[in-house]
């Protein structure tokens, strides 16, 4: 069977604008959270959002291409450049047709739909942008970064709520092990910071008020946890056939070795155990990898009271005594919930914390909770070796995607 490596990263988010500075902050527990900029929110019961701050797209993009992009399609075009830079990547034009993407989002291209209907309802428009469908389509952001690498090959967009990335990287992965393509690039994007989107998210009831400092405001697996915070961002990785990566010289960051994706059939909002648990043991049954083996779990961790309870429940359902001795900690506490990005930006982190031997912290943790009761990695980035990694990302709509990553062997 093929092997699947890690050889490029890519990420943009509120807590940085490229791989270095954005695992440098999450070590240094900085948070990405602030009061939002991109439109008065006086009105919202709930101001803050991990926003990208000192954002012009104009820096990254000709005026006239920006004409078709939402700003999902520009953090995932910039996370891309990212990857393939890192990579060293250059595919012969012969090769291109085994060279895919696929690029996870939740909401699409969210400002878009803000603007048209404001456009509509608000200024009673009779004709909107040409391009607003090419703009507002989940596949979009798959589309550019194909005509912008001249890839041919499998390409496709994954919409599945808060897993929509982690989907994308393991059917990339699945793509790649099974035959169908050599090398992908595969992620996510999701840019939901807008007025109608941060309505919507306010009438759901889950979202942290951050009242007082908006950095300290997602509190995952604490005590005194009261909601998530909205995050845009972008986290693109270069995944390739292993003999392939090889023969190129590439550096290797890690192994992709499982995939695990699930279904609660249950409840919209309400996570289950059984559901989650099912993937995490689909991902170490296809890497043949023992429960004792996971080193480090990046948990999907979003600060909501029975999100981060019921995968506690997951961790010990599916490792039984180990769980109290795996390292456990969610990067969201700083850059926030980026939706459809989360797994890809959440996996970036995973990888270089393997890459590095150095765990992220849960940040703004700040007394225990009974029903959360394993080690996540406090306030307090901690240098341990790492042979396998887990990253967790569990959906609204109870769609679950598990990745596991392993040093290179």
């Amino acid at each position: 069977m093929r092997r699947v490596v890690v050889t490029g990263l890519g990420v943009f988010t509120s807590t940085g604008k490229d791989r270095e500075s954005f695992f440098s902050n999450l070590l240094r527990g900085r948070s990405g959270v602030r009061r939002i900029s991109q439109f008065d929110p006086s009105s919202l019961s709930v101001q803050i959002a991990a926003e990208i701050s000192d954002y012009n797209p104009a820096d990254y993009f000709d005026p006239k291409r920006l004409d078709l992009l939402d700003r999902f399609s520009q953090l995932a075009l910039i996370a891309a450049r990212e990857a393939v830079e890192s990579a060293g990547l250059k595919v012969p034009e012969a090769e291109r047709p085994r060279f895919g993407v696929v690029i996870g989002t939740g909401m699409g291209g969210a400002a878009t739909f803000d603007v048209g209907y404001y456009n509509l309802y608000a200024k009673r428009a009779t004709r909107l942008h040409p391009f607003t469908i090419p703009k507002i389509m989940h596949n979009a952001a798959t589309s550019q970064i194909c005509m912008e690498y001249g890839a041919q090959g499998p390409s496709l967009s994954t919409a599945t709520a808060c897993s929509s990335s982690g989907h994308a990287l393991g059917e990339a992965f699945h793509l790649i092990k099974f035959g169908m393509a050599d090398v992908m690039l595969a992620g996510g994007a999701d840019a939901p910071i807008t007025y109608g989107m941060m309505r919507c998210w306010e009438s759901v009831r889950v979202l942290a008020a951050g009242n007082g400092n908006p950095a300290t405001a997602c509190r995952p697996f604490s005590a005194d946890r009261d909601g998530l915070v909205i995050g845009e961002g972008a986290g693109i990785l270069v995944l390739e056939e292993l003999e392939h990566a090889k023969r190129r010289g590439a550096k290797i960051y890690a192994e992709l070795a499982g995939y695990g994706l699930s279904s609660d059939a249950s409840h919209m909002t309400q996570p289950t155990v059984a559901g989650p648990a099912r993937a995490v043991r689909m991902a170490l049954e296809e890497a043949q990898v023992s429960p004792d083996e996971v080193d480090y779990i990046n948990a999907h961790g979003t600060g909501t009271r029975l999100n981060d309870a019921t995968e506690t429940r997951v961790i010990k359902e599916v490792f039984g005594e180990r769980a109290r001795r795996i390292a456990v900690s969610s990067t969201k506490s700083m850059h926030g919930h980026t939706m459809g990005a989360t797994g890809a930006v959440e996996l970036v982190a995973t990888v270089m914390a393997l890459e590095r031997g150095i765990i992220p912290p849960t940040a703004n943790y700040t007394q225990p909770d009974p029903e959360c009761d394993l080690d996540y990695v406090p306030n307090q980035a901690r240098e341990k070796p790492i042979r396998v990694a887990v990253s967790n990302s569990f959906a609204f709509g109870g769609l679950n995607a598990v990745l596991l990553v392993r040093k290179p062997q």
